[in-house]
């Protein structure tokens, strides 16, 4: 029912928020971050202009300066906060912002009873959108914590073991097969069309790359090694250093949203670029799979850790599917611009809101990106 997906939505995001102090809300670690305050923000912003205002008669927006702090990319809906300095916006203050959500929340269940078609097609999509900021704030302050010398744990309860299946290779033979998002339920656009593309016959692994198997490939020497890496991905591993994945501590462990622990060999590697991931595939003989035989393997016996553990990154660039078509309006602005430049996710990770993820579902990111929670899974 689309009041209870409103309202879980409303409420989760608030609770992720919870464990946040003032300041905590306010940080913005790097450019491709944002505060956890502004999060909150964005969200019922998105409610605000595209569902209240239009749909709800006498609404009355909340500060009409605020569109052009929590505005994120929509050009057609007018000027934009610079995104690198959203963690200079200390006004609002988190309370503020709170009261704007409850601002937001009490129009939308004025709004519920007597929305058209439209409308509820637009709240279901501002639900959709909320939890991939959900998901965006807990990688964004765990970034944010891996910055500060205390390495502040974001939950205090230890993570949950993880124990993944023996490694196994699950064979598909090929041939031409329907990709893409059809039938009922949520969607975004770019799940879409849903056509035929042709396979050849693959091999896929049944579980992700785990970080003992993952640190292997670091003692063999493979950020030495030229050969397994693309070359703009070298280029990244001396220019700016890297020796392990993102958030591998010198002394052995790891940090993550429970704070700095030891290293998990069982559970599976994570902020891992795009380019990480490729050379690690190269040193183990193996590819990384394309994001249509991912979607054809998810649906075979023993395919397992599908979306609970970690994106993974596939082979494929992002790009529209035939007779691809964006929405009309400023919705329109949602994906298909950004179909360019980045490379295919698919499945889900431990950050991923529960029920959010499905087969067909595409995440995107620039291939040098780490600092999700973005692992890999081989084919070959």
């Amino acid at each position: 029912m689309l009041s209870e997906l409103l309202r879980t939505t409303r409420a989760h995001s608030l609770a992720l928020a919870a464990p946040l102090s003032d300041e905590d809300a306010q940080l913005q670690s790097m450019p491709d971050a944002s505060p956890a305050k502004w999060h909150l923000a964005h969200t019922t912003w998105f409610f605000e202009t595209l569902v209240l205002t239009p749909f709800l008669s006498g609404y009355r927006v909340f500060d009409k300066r605020w569109a052009r702090l929590f505005n994120s990319y929509y050009e057609s809906l007018g000027p934009r906060h610079a995104r690198p300095q959203r963690g200079l916006l200390s006004r609002p203050s988190l309370a503020e912002v709170k009261a704007y959500r409850a601002h937001v929340d009490a129009a939308l269940a004025d709004l519920l009873p007597v929305a058209p078609p439209e409308a509820e097609a637009l709240i279901e999509l501002g639900c959709h959108h909320e939890q991939q900021h959900q998901e965006l704030l807990l990688t964004d302050i765990l970034h944010a914590f891996s910055c500060n010398p205390l390495l502040p744990a974001y939950r205090d309860a230890a993570a949950a073991p993880v124990m993944p299946p023996p490694q196994a290779w699950i064979a598909h033979g090929g041939g031409i097969i329907e990709v893409g998002h059809a039938g009922a339920g949520f969607a975004f656009d770019n799940e879409g069309p849903r056509h035929a593309v042709l396979l050849a016959p693959f091999e896929i692994s049944n579980r992700l790359v785990t970080c003992g198997e993952y640190a292997d490939f670091i003692d063999a020497g493979g950020y030495r090694e030229p050969l397994l890496w693309l070359s703009d991905g070298w280029a990244l591993v001396q220019a700016q250093g890297w020796q392990r994945p993102l958030y591998w501590l010198d002394d052995g462990r790891v940090f993550g949203l429970h704070g700095a622990q030891p290293l998990d060999p069982q559970a599976p590697v994570t902020q891992l670029s795009f380019y990480e991931a490729c050379a690690y595939a190269e040193w183990a003989g193996a590819r990384l799979p394309t994001e249509f035989e991912w979607e054809a393997a998810c649906a075979m016996q023993g395919f397992a850790q599908v979306d609970d553990q970690a994106w993974q990154w596939t082979r494929s660039s992002y790009a529209p599917y035939p007779g691809f078509k964006p929405a009309a309006g400023a919705v329109g602005e949602y994906n298909g611009k950004f179909m360019v430049g980045q490379q295919v996710l698919r499945g889900g990770s431990l950050a991923t809101p529960s029920g959010h993820a499905r087969p067909s579902y595409r995440n995107f990111f620039p291939p040098a990106a780490r600092w999700q929670f973005s692992g890999l899974r081989l084919a070959r």
